[in-house]
């Protein structure tokens, strides 16, 4: 099932999942203490079901009738972020295309080289909940740099140790601070708007095989495409689980943390995001996440 959080004027979150594409039901009006999917997973978890089951259980009973997008927004909701993230976390050079570009990028290339084919993985901290945004939200690029990109990817999130849903994330980076020196990558990753998710949470048991989604980013400027770009999670030299399991290694994770998984779509150097770009990223089986793009 797909999973949607709206929020009211007060900033109050409401719980929406969609039975079938444009048909959702309101399940904060039907379950009051549902609001968000953190919620819905503490019920699922003390019903000992998954959330999907929860919800199908309450499907069986009497419950509001469906909605759509449209109505739900005349009642003063709009989608936000499909869940409030403890932590972001990313992994860094698991595609081979992203190994490439940050050698080329970077005055000392060695280290992402080495990283590709280590044991260990790449992973760093990206996000907090306040530097996070959701669809439609602006992301940002620092005024200090002069090469900023969007970084296409598929998005964990986990809970209690598992993986318990997929969403698409935008790892907003600054390539000419970190191609100056690899140690300027906080400063290169980690800023306000520097990280977009959304528009859903995608539960495993509608994703066969996180390994093979297509993902498509698109740039537009103006109104016009000033890039085009694919992948396959199939690309990734790490799976899903490897990276989650790594990052839980001797780390406490808190629930409903993100973990984006890394990129396979790199625009080429003469490409730059600027304010008022548009950006589109598309994650088969999940959706499509749309963000305008301000300097912060």
């Amino acid at each position: 099932m797909k999973y949607y959080r709206f929020e009211d004027a007060c900033g109050r979150s409401w719980l929406a999942v969609e039975l079938e594409p444009g048909k959702l039901l309101d399940l904060t009006s039907a379950w009051d203490t549902a609001r968000d999917f953190e919620d819905l997973l503490n019920a699922a978890r003390m019903l000992r079901r998954t959330p999907d089951e929860a919800v199908q259980a309450l499907l069986g009973e009497e419950s509001t009738a469906p909605c759509t997008f449209a109505e739900l927004e005349e009642r003063g909701l709009h989608l936000a972020r499909p869940l409030i993230p403890k932590e972001v976390w990313a992994a860094g050079v698991t595609y081979r295309i992203s190994r490439e570009e940050r050698q080329k990028e970077s005055a000392l290339p060695e280290p992402y080289a080495r990283v590709y084919q280590a044991e260990r993985p790449e992973l760093f901290f990206k996000a907090t909940a306040q530097r996070c945004v959701g669809p439609f939200e602006a992301i940002g690029i620092r005024g200090d740099s002069t090469w900023d990109v969007p970084e296409p990817e598929l998005a964990l999130v986990l809970y209690r140790g598992k993986i318990v849903g997929y969403t698409v994330g935008n790892d907003v980076s600054s390539r000419s601070i970190e191609g100056e020196n690899p140690l300027y990558l906080p400063q290169a990753k980690i800023y306000d708007r520097c990280c977009a998710i959304g528009p859903c949470i995608t539960t495993p048991a509608q994703i066969a095989d996180p390994q093979k989604l297509e993902v498509r980013c698109e740039i537009v400027r103006d109104g016009n495409t000033i890039f085009e770009g694919e992948a396959s999670t199939s690309e990734m030299v790490r799976s899903c689980e490897e990276l989650a399991q790594f990052l839980m290694r001797h780390n406490r994770v808190p629930d409903c943390t993100v973990l984006l998984t890394g990129t396979g779509i790199v625009p080429a150097e003469e490409i730059t995001l600027l304010g008022g770009d548009i950006v589109r990223i598309t994650i088969e089986g999940i959706g499509t996440l749309e963000n305008p793009v301000v300097q912060v």
